[in-house]
Protein backbone atom coordinates (compact mmCIF):
# COMPACT_ATOMS: atom_id res chain seq x y z
CA UNK A 1 0.00 0.00 0.00
CA UNK A 2 1.34 3.43 -0.97
CA UNK A 3 1.98 5.89 1.87
CA UNK A 4 3.28 9.43 2.31
CA UNK A 5 6.95 9.41 3.25
CA UNK A 6 8.18 11.31 6.29
CA UNK A 7 10.69 12.97 3.96
CA UNK A 8 7.78 14.54 2.07
CA UNK A 9 6.67 16.50 5.13
CA UNK A 10 10.30 17.33 5.95
CA UNK A 11 10.83 18.82 2.48
CA UNK A 12 7.68 20.94 2.73
CA UNK A 13 8.75 22.20 6.16
CA UNK A 14 12.18 23.12 4.80
CA UNK A 15 10.58 24.82 1.79
CA UNK A 16 8.52 27.01 4.09
CA UNK A 17 11.74 28.25 5.70
CA UNK A 18 13.66 28.63 2.41
CA UNK A 19 11.06 29.73 -0.11
CA UNK A 20 13.36 31.02 -2.84
CA UNK A 21 14.49 29.86 -6.27
CA UNK A 22 18.12 29.24 -5.32
CA UNK A 23 17.23 26.88 -2.45
CA UNK A 24 14.59 25.12 -4.54
CA UNK A 25 17.00 24.47 -7.40
CA UNK A 26 19.63 23.17 -4.98
CA UNK A 27 17.02 20.77 -3.53
CA UNK A 28 15.29 19.90 -6.78
CA UNK A 29 16.17 16.20 -6.47
CA UNK A 30 14.37 16.13 -3.10
CA UNK A 31 11.35 17.80 -4.66
CA UNK A 32 11.22 15.26 -7.49
CA UNK A 33 11.20 12.44 -4.92
CA UNK A 34 8.41 14.19 -3.01
CA UNK A 35 6.40 14.72 -6.19
CA UNK A 36 6.82 11.08 -7.17
CA UNK A 37 5.76 9.90 -3.71
CA UNK A 38 2.66 12.09 -3.73
CA UNK A 39 1.73 11.16 -7.30
CA UNK A 40 1.98 7.45 -6.47
CA UNK A 41 -0.21 7.98 -3.42
CA UNK A 42 -2.85 9.89 -5.39
CA UNK A 43 -2.84 7.28 -8.16
CA UNK A 44 -3.45 4.61 -5.54
CA UNK A 45 -6.32 6.63 -4.09
CA UNK A 46 -7.85 7.06 -7.57
CA UNK A 47 -7.59 3.34 -8.18
CA UNK A 48 -9.41 2.56 -4.94
CA UNK A 49 -12.08 5.23 -5.43
CA UNK A 50 -12.77 3.87 -8.91
CA UNK A 51 -14.03 0.71 -7.22
CA UNK A 52 -17.05 2.59 -5.85
CA UNK A 53 -17.09 5.58 -8.24
CA UNK A 54 -16.36 4.14 -11.72
CA UNK A 55 -16.47 7.56 -13.41
CA UNK A 56 -12.79 7.93 -12.45
CA UNK A 57 -11.61 4.89 -14.40
CA UNK A 58 -8.50 5.82 -16.39
CA UNK A 59 -7.97 9.11 -14.56
CA UNK A 60 -4.29 9.94 -14.13
CA UNK A 61 -2.97 11.46 -10.91
CA UNK A 62 -0.91 13.98 -12.90
CA UNK A 63 -4.11 15.54 -14.25
CA UNK A 64 -5.40 16.05 -10.70
CA UNK A 65 -2.27 17.48 -9.04
CA UNK A 66 -1.63 21.20 -8.68
CA UNK A 67 1.74 22.73 -9.53
CA UNK A 68 3.97 23.68 -6.62
CA UNK A 69 4.80 27.00 -8.28
CA UNK A 70 2.48 29.81 -7.21
CA UNK A 71 0.89 32.14 -9.75
CA UNK A 72 2.13 35.48 -8.42
CA UNK A 73 1.12 37.67 -11.38
CA UNK A 74 -1.92 39.18 -9.67
CA UNK A 75 -1.03 38.54 -6.03
CA UNK A 76 0.49 40.81 -3.41
CA UNK A 77 2.12 37.70 -1.96
CA UNK A 78 5.20 37.11 -4.11
CA UNK A 79 6.17 33.83 -2.43
CA UNK A 80 7.35 31.58 -5.26
CA UNK A 81 6.31 28.14 -4.05
CA UNK A 82 3.38 26.55 -2.30
CA UNK A 83 4.29 24.81 0.94
CA UNK A 84 1.71 22.09 0.49
CA UNK A 85 0.75 19.43 -2.05
CA UNK A 86 -2.77 19.34 -3.44
CA UNK A 87 -4.74 17.14 -5.80
CA UNK A 88 -8.39 17.41 -6.80
CA UNK A 89 -9.74 14.04 -7.89
CA UNK A 90 -12.60 15.10 -10.11
CA UNK A 91 -14.15 13.94 -13.36
CA UNK A 92 -11.75 14.83 -16.19
CA UNK A 93 -9.07 16.20 -13.85
CA UNK A 94 -8.61 19.38 -11.85
CA UNK A 95 -9.51 21.68 -14.74
CA UNK A 96 -13.11 20.53 -14.23
CA UNK A 97 -13.17 21.63 -10.60
CA UNK A 98 -15.64 24.37 -11.52
CA UNK A 99 -17.97 21.85 -13.14
CA UNK A 100 -18.09 18.87 -10.80
CA UNK A 101 -17.75 18.04 -7.11
CA UNK A 102 -14.84 15.77 -6.23
CA UNK A 103 -12.30 14.67 -3.64
CA UNK A 104 -9.43 16.97 -2.59
CA UNK A 105 -6.32 15.57 -0.88
CA UNK A 106 -4.07 18.18 0.74
CA UNK A 107 -0.71 17.48 2.41
CA UNK A 108 0.81 20.25 4.54
CA UNK A 109 3.01 20.09 7.66
CA UNK A 110 1.80 21.53 10.93
CA UNK A 111 -1.29 19.33 11.20
CA UNK A 112 -2.79 21.20 8.22
CA UNK A 113 -3.31 18.23 5.90
CA UNK A 114 -6.87 17.41 4.97
CA UNK A 115 -9.38 15.45 2.97
CA UNK A 116 -11.98 17.81 1.56
CA UNK A 117 -14.57 17.87 -1.17
CA UNK A 118 -17.84 19.10 -2.53
CA UNK A 119 -18.44 22.21 -4.64
CA UNK A 120 -16.13 25.21 -4.09
CA UNK A 121 -17.64 28.51 -5.30
CA UNK A 122 -19.55 26.84 -8.16
CA UNK A 123 -20.28 29.14 -11.13
CA UNK A 124 -23.73 30.74 -11.23
CA UNK A 125 -25.49 28.13 -13.43
CA UNK A 126 -24.27 25.27 -11.25
CA UNK A 127 -25.01 27.13 -8.01
CA UNK A 128 -28.50 27.94 -9.24
CA UNK A 129 -29.06 24.26 -10.10
CA UNK A 130 -27.91 23.19 -6.62
CA UNK A 131 -30.30 25.65 -4.99
CA UNK A 132 -33.21 24.55 -7.15
CA UNK A 133 -32.44 20.94 -6.26
CA UNK A 134 -32.39 21.83 -2.58
CA UNK A 135 -35.78 23.49 -2.99
CA UNK A 136 -37.19 20.36 -4.63
CA UNK A 137 -35.26 17.58 -2.86
CA UNK A 138 -34.11 19.17 0.37
CA UNK A 139 -35.04 16.19 2.52
CA UNK A 140 -32.63 13.95 0.65
CA UNK A 141 -29.81 16.47 1.15
CA UNK A 142 -30.52 16.74 4.86
CA UNK A 143 -30.33 12.96 5.19
CA UNK A 144 -26.88 13.05 3.60
CA UNK A 145 -25.38 15.80 5.75
CA UNK A 146 -27.07 14.62 8.97
CA UNK A 147 -26.03 11.00 8.51
CA UNK A 148 -24.27 9.92 11.70
CA UNK A 149 -21.20 8.56 9.93
CA UNK A 150 -20.98 11.75 7.83
CA UNK A 151 -21.19 14.01 10.89
CA UNK A 152 -18.69 11.94 12.87
CA UNK A 153 -16.14 12.11 10.06
CA UNK A 154 -16.60 15.61 8.64
CA UNK A 155 -18.72 17.57 11.10
CA UNK A 156 -20.85 20.31 9.58
CA UNK A 157 -21.10 21.48 6.00
CA UNK A 158 -18.85 24.48 5.32
CA UNK A 159 -18.99 27.44 2.95
CA UNK A 160 -19.46 31.20 2.82
CA UNK A 161 -23.03 32.48 2.78
CA UNK A 162 -25.00 35.33 1.31
CA UNK A 163 -26.29 37.83 3.86
CA UNK A 164 -29.84 37.44 2.59
CA UNK A 165 -31.95 35.00 0.58
CA UNK A 166 -30.75 34.34 -2.98
CA UNK A 167 -32.89 35.76 -5.77
CA UNK A 168 -36.04 33.72 -6.36
CA UNK A 169 -36.22 32.15 -2.91
CA UNK A 170 -38.30 33.40 0.05
CA UNK A 171 -36.52 34.59 3.18
CA UNK A 172 -38.63 32.22 5.28
CA UNK A 173 -37.74 29.11 3.23
CA UNK A 174 -37.22 26.18 5.65
CA UNK A 175 -33.78 25.55 4.12
CA UNK A 176 -32.80 29.20 3.77
CA UNK A 177 -29.42 28.76 5.50
CA UNK A 178 -28.46 26.08 2.99
CA UNK A 179 -29.80 28.11 0.07
CA UNK A 180 -27.69 31.09 1.13
CA UNK A 181 -24.47 29.09 0.84
CA UNK A 182 -22.03 30.01 -1.94
CA UNK A 183 -20.01 26.79 -1.53
CA UNK A 184 -20.95 23.31 -0.29
CA UNK A 185 -17.85 21.83 1.29
CA UNK A 186 -16.70 19.25 3.80
CA UNK A 187 -13.26 19.05 5.43
CA UNK A 188 -11.48 16.54 7.65
CA UNK A 189 -8.18 17.80 9.07
CA UNK A 190 -5.40 15.23 9.35
CA UNK A 191 -2.52 15.42 11.82
CA UNK A 192 1.11 14.97 10.74
CA UNK A 193 1.41 11.68 12.64
CA UNK A 194 -1.59 10.38 10.67
CA UNK A 195 -0.08 11.54 7.37
CA UNK A 196 3.06 9.47 7.83
CA UNK A 197 1.29 6.64 9.64
CA UNK A 198 0.11 3.38 8.16
CA UNK A 199 -3.59 4.33 8.23
CA UNK A 200 -3.65 7.41 5.98
CA UNK A 201 -4.65 5.57 2.82
CA UNK A 202 -7.55 3.81 4.53
CA UNK A 203 -8.62 7.09 6.16
CA UNK A 204 -8.75 8.85 2.78
CA UNK A 205 -10.72 6.01 1.20
CA UNK A 206 -13.16 5.77 4.10
CA UNK A 207 -13.75 9.50 4.01
CA UNK A 208 -14.22 9.46 0.25
CA UNK A 209 -16.88 6.75 0.52
CA UNK A 210 -18.69 8.81 3.16
CA UNK A 211 -18.42 11.91 0.97
CA UNK A 212 -19.65 10.25 -2.24
CA UNK A 213 -23.42 10.77 -1.62
CA UNK A 214 -22.78 14.51 -1.18
CA UNK A 215 -20.76 14.71 -4.39
CA UNK A 216 -23.37 12.69 -6.27
CA UNK A 217 -26.11 15.06 -5.13
CA UNK A 218 -24.11 18.15 -6.14
CA UNK A 219 -23.27 16.63 -9.53
CA UNK A 220 -26.88 15.88 -10.48
CA UNK A 221 -27.52 18.99 -12.55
Amino acid sequence: MVSINKSTLEFLSDLKRHNDRKWFQENRSRYLEVKSNYESFIQGVIGEITGFDPIFKGLEASSCMYRINRDIRFSNDKTLYKTHLGAFIVRGGKQNGDRFAGYYVHIEPGNNSMLAGGAYIPPSPWLRAIREKLDEQGDRFLKIIHNKEFVNFFGELEGEKLKTAPKGFPKDHPLIELLKMKSYLVTRLIQDKEVTGSGLFDLIIRGSKIMKPLNDYLNEY
